[in-house]
């Protein structure tokens, strides 16, 4: 892999809407830390990630540094990235403010607490061996079976083998996520994830199977899943 930093991206910039939280929902407290800091821990814990980039609010700043960074002591440099109004806009603004000398990315949503240390090396050694991709993505592949609808009609079933859903982390080198990016900016494309957009550029992606409780916190019920998951592994490491 070529030598320089790892640099993580934490997009933490959503609103919450659906959560019904005022606020946004990185910052719901679950099983007694805000929910984009079990991501942080995780990125730091796992010794691979030399800086962290979190893309929040402009304006809230300083709230997520006191509240869900300063607490955590992490060793790990963080800088702030201003979000923008879609996930797209922020992540580039998290790209835009990465050290020059970050050679692989890892972008992250920071409403997917249940990340650890362990897949997010997983997923940087899965970059590292396949010297030809452009990124690595976590996901699972699908077990339900899939419709193509219009409206509420069913128009095919299509090959269930062949759908994975995708999650994050997503691993890149550096570059060719900054062209894709650079490239959909020039040409109106908008993606739905990261990955999605090195696509678009002609890049290659791979995927890798990690774990189905990587869930993105969305709306209520999600806390009481993640609420226990997380008691549980807090419980796990201090026996």
């Amino acid at each position: 892999m070529t030598p320089g930093m790892t640099t993580a991206i934490v997009v933490a910039g959503g609103t919450g809407e659906r959560l019904g939280r005022a606020g946004g929902k990185q910052l719901a407290v679950v099983a007694g830390l805000p929910i984009v800091s079990w991501s942080l821990l995780a990125l730091a814990a796992s010794g691979r990630v030399d800086h962290i980039v979190v893309v929040c609010p402009h304006d809230r700043v300083d709230e997520y540094r006191s509240v869900a960074v300063a607490p955590l002591a992490l060793g790990t440099p963080v800088t702030y990235a201003p979000s923008g109004t879609t996930r797209q806009e922020s992540v580039a603004s998290g790209l835009a403010a990465m050290p020059p000398e970050t050679a692989v990315v890892i972008v992250h949503d920071g409403a997917r607490p249940m990340l650890s240390a362990a897949l997010v090396g997983d997923a940087l050694d899965a970059l590292e061996e396949a010297l030809l991709a452009d990124g690595v993505v976590v996901g699972q592949p699908a077990v339900d079976t899939l419709k193509v609808v219009d409206g509420n009609r069913v128009l095919s079933t299509p090959e269930r083998s062949r759908f994975w859903a995708v999650q994050t982390p997503q691993v890149f080198r550096a570059k060719p996520l900054r062209d894709a990016y650079a490239a959909a900016g020039r040409e109106g494309f908008a993606g739905t994830d990261d990955a999605s957009l090195v696509e678009y550029a002609g890049g290659l992606v791979l995927v890798l199977e990690g774990p189905r409780d990587n869930i993105k916190v969305t709306v209520a019920e999600d806390l009481i899943f993640i609420e226990s998951a997380l008691a549980q592994r807090v419980r796990r490491e201090e026996s």
